[in-house]
Formats: structure tokens, sequence, C-alpha cells
């Protein structure tokens, strides 16, 4: 109820792209994490071809962030918004209906750059319609993300047990009712400068405009470790899953616990983590404390796996019991960090060119997944031939320690505060301008500056983790 409240307080516009975005992670997650049985065991693709298809696709998205938040600053936020969804109903209609790999190829990257072109957008125009109102906006974003996340691949596992074209024309039909939808109900918007080709400068000069703002950078470099370490709720523990128990129905049944818990805690907590962190800590200290917090999740882990030798039944116990909580420790993490993260990024952009200080931070993250997420995968197979278990997640711990630090080096430097801009509330009719806040709410005391199911097959789960942008 109080999340409900909390929806129906926002105006229109706001509403209306939260539950988009539960309804493109619906669409989205219906059909993704099949994806990979579908091309392999349906098709008869070899592994190969199988990582090349989804490969373009993430590089169709994390490649392409920057070009997308580009157009949306130039063009407004709603076109590229009903261009994404309408690119992606295209695409997923393609990958149910053709079976050869240049098709494929080409639907998959469709599906990747839809998502590149409405996730700056939708992010830039929740900021600009709740103005002063931005972190809670993101919070009840967060929320809306994961349920999508958590009824999706439930739809689509339905679906696919009648056969996985229906499960891609349901999905396609989702974002088009979305692409539709938005046409008719979403107002237009622009960031607060306007369109962004007023200020006569070339799309790369404005490029070299973001990559040179005070403090954004480091600040986009210090949290990538919140990406590597919250994705891996993706691929180590999955992985980790299967080494305990060896596969099987049982080691699905535990990766969905995993999942849920995760999904579950994020919504479940959301809103009252976010209100709390930034009554007591501000958002500095919140995005540098959640990263401890991040860290620290996978000291269940590491404890699990430094044990002396145990029995068999016991070791199954306690690494189900170091699973579950580092699962719920990561949401709590994510919750903490995701809604100060997407108000800093506007914070420092300093309410300009939004979308694409949007979409350069994901593609600097996004690099820092597929690094970390391949760092990962072969540090816990070279770890675990070595006899030397622990290792990965010592490291992973270290991540969020030396992470948190630097951003309370980046804060005690004075490169996340910004000075507050008071501009008037947007109308759906005027040039849009947004008030905008600082991310100096800080404490006094103050001294420091969502899953889908699991996979059929490894590839599918390092698919799965790099989609979660979107």
């Amino acid at each position: 109820m109080r999340v409900w409240a909390r929806y129906r307080s926002f105006e229109r516009p706001t509403r209306l792209l939260l539950l988009n975005q539960l309804t493109i992670n619906l669409g989205f997650y219906m059909l993704i994490p099949y994806l990979a049985d579908h091309l392999s065991a349906g098709l008869g693709l070899s592994v190969l071809m199988v990582g090349v298809v989804l490969g373009v696709r993430n590089f169709s998205q994390q490649g392409m962030f920057l070009v997308g938040g580009s157009l949306a600053d130039r063009f407004g936020y709603k076109p590229m918004i009903v261009a994404g969804c309408a690119l992606r109903t295209v695409g997923f209609v393609l990958i149910g209906l053709v079976d050869a790999v240049p098709a494929l190829v080409i639907a998959s990257a469709m599906t990747g750059f839809a998502g590149a072109l409405f996730n700056p957008a939708v992010r830039a125009y929740i900021a600009h319609d709740a103005g002063e109102r931005r972190v809670e906006a993101f919070a009840l974003f967060s929320v809306f993300y994961q349920a999508g996340i958590l009824i999706g691949p439930v739809a689509g596992m339905l679906l696919t047990g009648i056969n996985f074209t229906a499960t891609c024309l349901v999905a396609a039909a989702v974002f088009a009712v979305l692409t539709v939808l938005q046409i008719r109900a979403l107002p237009g918007r622009q960031g607060s400068g306007g369109n962004s080709r007023e200020d006569g400068r070339s799309v790369l000069a404005q490029w070299r405009d973001v990559a040179t703002t005070r403090g954004f950078v480091p600040f986009a470099v210090a949290m990538i470790g919140t990406y590597v370490l919250s994705y891996q709720i993706y691929l180590a523990l999955p992985l980790y899953t299967r080494s305990l128990l060896g596969g099987g129905d049982s080691a699905t049944m535990l990766v969905t616990a995993v999942y849920v818990v995760s999904g579950g805690v994020t919504i479940a907590a959301q809103m009252r983590v976010t209100a709390w962190c930034r009554d007591r800590w501000g958002a500095a200290a919140s995005l540098s404390r959640g990263l401890f917090v991040l860290g620290a999740a996978f000291v269940p882990m590491l404890v699990a796996d430094c044990l002396p030798a145990l029995d068999d039944g016991t070791t199954v116990v306690v690494g189900i019991i170091a699973l579950l909580s580092t699962a719920a420790m990561l949401a709590v993490g994510t919750a903490i960090v995701l809604p100060f993260e997407m108000d800093t990024i506007v914070g420092l952009s300093g309410n300009r060119l939004v979308a694409t200080h949007y979409g350069f931070y994901n593609t600097v993250c996004g690099i820092g997944i597929l690094l970390g997420n391949a760092g990962t995968g072969w540090a816990m197979d070279l770890a675990r031939s070595a006899g030397a278990a622990a290792v990965p997640w010592a490291v992973l711990v270290a991540t969020g320690v030396v992470c948190a630090v630097a951003l309370m080096a980046l804060h005690r430097r004075g490169l996340l505060t910004v000075t507050p801009e008071k501009t008037p509330r947007p109308t759906e009719t005027d040039a849009p301008t947004v008030s905008f806040e600082a991310i100096n709410r800080f404490a006094a005391a103050d001294t420091a500056p969502t899953q889908p199911l699991p996979m059929a097959s490894a590839s599918a789960s390092a698919s799965a983790s790099r989609s979660r942008t979107r």
C-alpha cells in the first residue's frame, strides 16, 4: 500500500513511465532467458553462433547507450522511448519467425539497439518530470523494474511450454501495446536546455563536454564496482550453485530461490531503505556505504568456502544459507545505491544533456561489467582447480571496499557536490524545465563523501548477466 500511495503521488507522465518499465521488463524477460536454449536446442546452432547472436545483442545495447542518450537530448525523450519500443517489437517478431543466422543477427541487433534508445531517455524523462523528488522516483523505478523481472520469466516459461514462437509474438505484442500507449498518452519532453541542437555544437563536441564534466568520469569508474558486484547474482552465484548441487532440478530450484529472494527483498524494502538512507546518511554517504554492503555481501560465501571439510549434507546446508544470505545482502546494497546513483548523475550533469550523461555512464559501466564478469568466471575456474575456492569471494569483497573508499575520496574532494539550481516546475505545454536539487543533502555528521530465471546452460546464464541494464 505504501508503494501504491507513493506511485499515485507522482504526476501522470512519471506514473506511466514506471508502469512502462515494469511492462518493458515483463516483455523482455518473458523471452530473453529462453533465447539461448532456443538457438542451440531449437534451431541447432553451434555454441559459437549462439555466442555471436547473443553478443551482438549485448554490444548493440551496451555499445550504443551513448548514441541513444545523444539522440534523446537532440530529438526529445518521447521519440526515443517510442522508437525503442517499436524497434524491439519488430526484433522480437523476427526472432520468433526466422531461423537463418544473418536474419537472427539483425533481429538481435535490433532488440539491443532498442534498449540503447529508450533506456537513457526513460531515466532522463523521470529525472526531468520528478524534479526535487528524483530520489523517491528512482526508488519506485527500482521496485517496478524488479517486479517485471520476477513476473516476466514465469510468463515466458508458460508460453515456451507451448512453443518459442508464441513467446516471441506475445513479447512483441507487449512492446507494440507500449508503443501505442506512449504515442497517445506520454507528453513530449526535452531537457531543461531544450533541444540539444540549439547550442550549435556537434555531437562529438557534446560528448567531449560530458567526458570533461567535473567529477563525472571518476564517479562512473568508481561505480563500476556496483555493477560488477550486483551482477554476480547472475554469474558467480549460479556457478556456485551448480558446483554445490551438481546441476539438475535441485540446482535449478536453488538458483530460482536466489532470484526470488533478491527481487523480493528489493520490492519489499526499497522505499523504506531509500527513506532511511536519505534521512540519516545523505546521497554521497549512501553511495559509499551501499558499496560497502555490496562487498560485504560476499562474506558469507567467503566463510562457507573457508570452513574445514564437512560432511556432504552439512556442506550443502551451509552453502544454501550462504547463497541466500549473499542474495539478500546484494539486494539491500543495490537498494541503497541505485536511487542516489541515478540522482547523482543528474546532479553532476548540471541538468544539461542528462540523457547523454546517462548514456555515457551506462557505456562505461557496461565495459566494466564485461571485464568484471569475464574476470570473475576465469578466477572461479582457476581458483577451484587450484584448491583456493575462497579467493574470488575475497577479491569481490575487496572490490566493494576499494570502490567505497574511492567514492569517499571523491566526496571529500568536492567532486560529488553541486550547487543547487532553482527553476520553475514544467508543464506539459511549456518548454520543459525542472527544479534541480543538488545531491548535497548530507547528514551533519557525515564526513564521508533486478532477474531472470535460471538458464538451461552456462551460456544462457552469462547472456542474462549482461542484459540487466534495460
